[in-house]
């Protein structure tokens, strides 16, 4: 047993038992997506679905996307030792009432296609790139830390936000979660330094390149210039992050005041162990980058949605690394993180479950003014014809709190004319409006972005008392909303 973890109280025990510790009752399930998947994609092999017209959706199919969002929310509190053994149910409920409801308004041809389309073009990257990352940064472990204090912690924190436009915020938060929570292991009142390094690392830090957050690397992809959002996003994003790390150490200080004798110190070398992990995280990382500019134009079909070859190696790499890290890295290191895999399976399911029902939504916003979304679409235009940079700066940044930043991202791109040369130009601003709400915003609720409901799950599977989810929307409203304010009026009018 290390020094670390005898210092900080985390106790190790055999890692196989934990890893294995899977209920026959999840394995059924898995079986049961699986099985269904495999016979309806053999069954449905021959059509060619139409896409979903929006336009022609009614509203109610936005219901189940509500529903699994109060699940989430209220799972936890109302029915907790239920929720906890059961959440992939209610995901599984919800999916099935959007596949319900589409196929009897377009077809369960259309339905499948669609919902297939939303689990393999955004879903499986998504969770396959998180399965890479939380297996490395499992194994990567920083001895020699003091317990936290608020002038480590805010360092840390600034830190973090340094990485996330250079190494992604889901790699930064991998990285850096574990580290933290070891460092603060000791201390009462913690969990105000988790919800910050959600708003800083997981979610602002990201906005200045676009490795830094999936809505800037989607833009990328459309033709923004790589260095575009450096030079344009850099003063709010300095701001409002210089802002919250002083408010974060002023928190942390009214906090650490009330511990004060009651911590002792981890003295010793500071030392990292695992690095071959940092190796494995950057070749992720690479393998990101490289299949947003490697196009060969080679691929295949599966119902309408076109598998391409750079994305099939993408996503085969993150399988590799994450499997390589298992092998590599000594299973004490994961013990001293206390790692599990409880985590990215909660996450798995539930953010399948989101995917899923955000489809009847996420095309009614694409109808745009013909759909049933159009009193929106419609606010965003002044009277003149110009684009209303506010609005869409919180149009799509209220939408990124609760749907997937990325798609809500391009719906705006869109929407503002979808031309990159536009809006690198004469329309930077409205740019850099929906940049960052996509970006600032994801930060105002556990589900807004990637890397916040992982975090999250960490966190609390290392016994820190979390908020939940309506909780954490009180945090989030009172640090960040004014601020946003504040930087509409400094930066966006």
């Amino acid at each position: 047993m290390n020094e670390l973890s005898i210092a900080s109280g985390l106790s190790i025990e055999p890692l196989v038992l934990r890893e294995l510790r899977v209920s026959s009752t999840r394995i059924l399930w898995l079986k049961v997506i699986l099985t269904g998947g495999i016979l309806l994609a053999s069954t449905l092999s021959a059509f060619a679905a139409a896409p979903i017209d929006g336009a022609k959706l009614p509203w109610p199919l936005a219901l189940p996307f509500a529903g699994m969002l109060l699940s989430i929310a209220l799972g936890p509190i109302v029915v907790k030792e239920w929720w906890h053994i059961h959440y992939e149910k209610a995901a599984a409920f919800w999916a099935l009432a959007v596949l319900t409801g589409l196929a009897a308004c377009a077809g369960f041809e259309t339905a499948v296609a669609a919902l297939l389309h939303s689990l393999l073009a955004d879903y499986l990257p998504f969770i396959l790139m998180l399965f890479a990352l939380y297996t490395a940064s499992g194994g990567i472990v920083i001895e020699g830390l003091s317990d936290g204090s608020p002038g480590r912690n805010t360092l840390t924190l600034a830190l973090g936000a340094a990485m996330a436009s250079f190494i992604g915020t889901i790699g930064a938060s991998m990285i850096l979660i574990w580290p933290l929570l070891v460092a603060n292991a000791s201390r009462v009142h913690k969990a105000h330094i988790v919800v910050f390094f959600i708003f800083l690392v997981s979610n602002i830090g990201g906005a200045l390149m676009p490795l830094g957050n999936p809505p800037l690397f989607l833009g990328f992809l459309k033709g923004v210039d790589f260095f575009w959002t450096l030079r344009h996003l850099w003063p709010a994003t300095v701001f409002t992050v210089t802002i919250l790390l002083f408010v974060f150490f002023l928190l942390d200080c009214h906090f650490d005041r009330r511990e004060i004798g009651v911590r002792p110190l981890v003295k010793g070398k500071l030392r990292l162990r695992g690095a071959i992990n940092l190796w494995l995280i950057f070749v992720a990382i690479l393998a990101i980058v490289i299949s947003g500019i490697w196009r060969p134009g080679l691929g295949f079909e599966v119902l309408g949605t076109r598998v391409e070859l750079q994305n099939l190696l993408r996503e085969s790499l993150m399988v590799l690394v994450g499997l390589a890290s298992f092998a590599l890295t000594d299973p004490r290191l994961r013990a001293t993180n206390r790692f599990d895999w409880e985590p990215i399976r909660e996450v798995a399911y539930l953010f399948a479950g989101i995917f899923i029902t955000m489809v009847p939504m996420m095309a009614m916003l694409r109808a745009g003014p013909q759909g049933p979304f159009h009193v929106v679409i419609t606010a965003l235009t002044n009277a003149d014809g110009t684009p209303d940079n506010a609005i869409y700066f919180w149009a799509t940044g209220s939408l990124s709190a609760f749907l997937d930043n990325a798609p809500t991202y391009l719906v705006f791109f869109q929407l503002a004319g979808g031309k990159p040369d536009e809006l690198m130009g004469p329309l930077a601003t409205t740019l850099s409006a929906i940049s960052l709400g996509a970006v600032f915003m994801g930060a105002l609720s556990y589900i807004g972005n990637a890397p916040n409901f992982m975090v999250y799950a960490i966190a609390r599977s290392a016994n820190v008392r979390m908020p939940s989810f309506f909780a954490y929307l009180i945090w989030s409203f009172v640090f960040l909303l004014p601020l946003y304010v504040v930087l509409t009026f400094l930066f966006l009018l």
